[in-house]
């Protein structure tokens, strides 16, 4: 197994993310993302979470919680793979939340789909953002990453139909975009704004990011 040369330390920012073993694809359907999106709000806790409580008819999103491990945020889900901006609030906060993370969702996946083995690659991959500038970009880099769906469906176009490229992002339920456009859901409760920089005080001040981005890499 392969030696991780991050350490992980509180008011850090840090890039995390993982794929399929293989490549392989780790979301199926619709359920899927669903179920990673009520996991990662689940298991961000230092209390036990059993999803067979959410049979009782009380979603995971509101039922009581104890203090958080990290702060999230932004976050993308693709199909092999998945994108997380955290912040450590306790200690080791980050380590345990994507080893609850992955073995929860592994468990629901290979028993949904009848298989055994591994479902992601080893360790879950970490960058540490060093720098405000770099952070900033974190947060488009991320929620732009569905772009690469839409780009490789579209490869005689490319982003020269910009709006088409927005209303995909727009659309695309399994990351954090809208929750930065204001969009009320239960899944807001996923995102800890308040231990970020504030870079995006307005609706629009993310949107001029998002649409920079987009026309740069034209």
């Amino acid at each position: 197994m392969s030696t991780r040369k991050v350490s992980f330390a509180p008011n850090e920012y840090y890039h995390i993310y993982n794929r399929g073993n293989s490549k392989q694809k780790i979301f199926l359907c619709r359920a899927d993302f669903q179920r990673f999106m009520d996991l990662l709000c689940a298991v961000n806790t230092t209390q036990r979470f059993n999803f067979s409580d959410s049979l009782k008819g009380i979603s995971i999103y509101e039922q009581n919680k104890g203090p958080r491990l990290v702060a999230i945020g932004s976050f993308c889900l693709m199909p092999n793979h998945f994108h997380i901006l955290v912040t450590p609030l306790l200690d080791d906060g980050v380590t345990k939340l994507m080893q609850k993370l992955s073995t929860a969702y592994a468990m629901y996946f290979n028993e949904k789909y009848k298989r055994t083995g591994s479902l992601f690659e080893e360790r879950f991959k970490a960058e540490h953002l060093k720098n405000d500038r770099y952070l900033k970009y974190i947060f488009s880099y991320i929620n732009l990453n569905p772009l690469k769906i839409f780009k490789k469906d579209r490869m005689e176009v490319g982003f020269r139909h910009k709006k088409k490229a927005i209303e995909y992002l727009q659309k695309y339920k399994f990351s954090s975009f809208s929750d930065f456009m204001g969009e009320k859901r239960l899944e807001n409760q996923i995102l800890s704004l308040k231990y970020f920089p504030t870079y995006f005080p307005r609706e629009k001040d993310f949107m001029y990011e998002i649409t920079t981005w987009i026309n740069f890499n034209q």
